[in-house]
Protein backbone atom coordinates (compact mmCIF):
# COMPACT_ATOMS: atom_id res chain seq x y z
CA UNK A 1 0.00 0.00 0.00
CA UNK A 2 1.59 3.18 -0.86
CA UNK A 3 1.64 6.05 1.80
CA UNK A 4 1.37 9.77 1.80
CA UNK A 5 2.72 12.27 4.36
CA UNK A 6 0.51 15.22 4.60
CA UNK A 7 0.53 18.38 6.83
CA UNK A 8 -1.93 19.88 8.99
CA UNK A 9 -2.34 23.00 10.57
CA UNK A 10 -4.30 23.48 13.56
CA UNK A 11 -5.21 26.49 16.20
CA UNK A 12 -3.68 25.93 19.93
CA UNK A 13 -7.10 25.53 20.92
CA UNK A 14 -7.77 22.48 18.61
CA UNK A 15 -4.69 21.04 19.09
CA UNK A 16 -5.03 20.61 22.66
CA UNK A 17 -8.25 19.46 22.25
CA UNK A 18 -6.80 16.86 19.62
CA UNK A 19 -4.16 15.94 22.09
CA UNK A 20 -6.52 15.38 25.07
CA UNK A 21 -8.80 13.18 23.45
CA UNK A 22 -6.41 11.19 22.03
CA UNK A 23 -4.44 10.89 25.29
CA UNK A 24 -8.08 9.65 26.50
CA UNK A 25 -8.00 6.80 23.93
CA UNK A 26 -4.84 6.10 23.83
CA UNK A 27 -3.88 7.23 20.72
CA UNK A 28 -1.52 9.25 18.89
CA UNK A 29 -2.47 12.28 16.92
CA UNK A 30 -2.01 10.26 13.89
CA UNK A 31 -4.04 7.95 14.96
CA UNK A 32 -6.77 10.00 15.73
CA UNK A 33 -7.09 12.13 12.95
CA UNK A 34 -6.52 9.08 10.45
CA UNK A 35 -9.39 7.18 12.57
CA UNK A 36 -11.50 10.24 12.26
CA UNK A 37 -11.37 10.85 8.59
CA UNK A 38 -12.23 6.92 7.89
CA UNK A 39 -15.23 7.31 10.28
CA UNK A 40 -16.38 10.31 8.68
CA UNK A 41 -15.60 8.83 4.70
CA UNK A 42 -17.44 5.64 6.05
CA UNK A 43 -20.64 7.94 7.33
CA UNK A 44 -20.40 9.93 4.21
CA UNK A 45 -20.95 6.50 2.12
CA UNK A 46 -23.43 5.02 4.15
CA UNK A 47 -25.53 8.08 3.70
CA UNK A 48 -24.53 7.96 0.15
CA UNK A 49 -26.32 4.35 0.06
CA UNK A 50 -28.90 5.14 2.02
CA UNK A 51 -30.19 8.06 -0.32
CA UNK A 52 -29.60 6.12 -3.11
CA UNK A 53 -32.24 3.06 -1.62
CA UNK A 54 -34.44 5.98 -0.72
CA UNK A 55 -34.64 6.99 -4.53
CA UNK A 56 -34.69 3.84 -5.62
CA UNK A 57 -38.20 3.05 -3.63
CA UNK A 58 -39.67 6.42 -4.30
CA UNK A 59 -39.03 6.23 -8.11
CA UNK A 60 -40.67 2.28 -7.84
CA UNK A 61 -43.40 3.68 -6.48
CA UNK A 62 -43.82 6.89 -8.02
CA UNK A 63 -43.17 9.30 -4.80
CA UNK A 64 -42.33 12.92 -4.76
CA UNK A 65 -40.47 14.19 -2.26
CA UNK A 66 -43.50 16.19 -0.96
CA UNK A 67 -44.81 13.11 -0.30
CA UNK A 68 -41.92 12.31 1.62
CA UNK A 69 -42.01 15.32 3.62
CA UNK A 70 -45.72 14.94 4.00
CA UNK A 71 -45.41 11.46 5.50
CA UNK A 72 -42.23 13.08 7.73
CA UNK A 73 -44.87 15.57 9.03
CA UNK A 74 -47.76 13.09 9.87
CA UNK A 75 -45.35 10.59 11.63
CA UNK A 76 -44.14 13.75 13.75
CA UNK A 77 -47.45 14.23 15.00
CA UNK A 78 -48.62 11.24 15.94
CA UNK A 79 -45.12 10.67 18.26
Amino acid sequence: MAVATINLTFDDDFMKQIDRIADNESLTRTDLIYNSVKMFINRKQRLQELYKHGESIASKNNFTEDDVMEEITKYRKNK
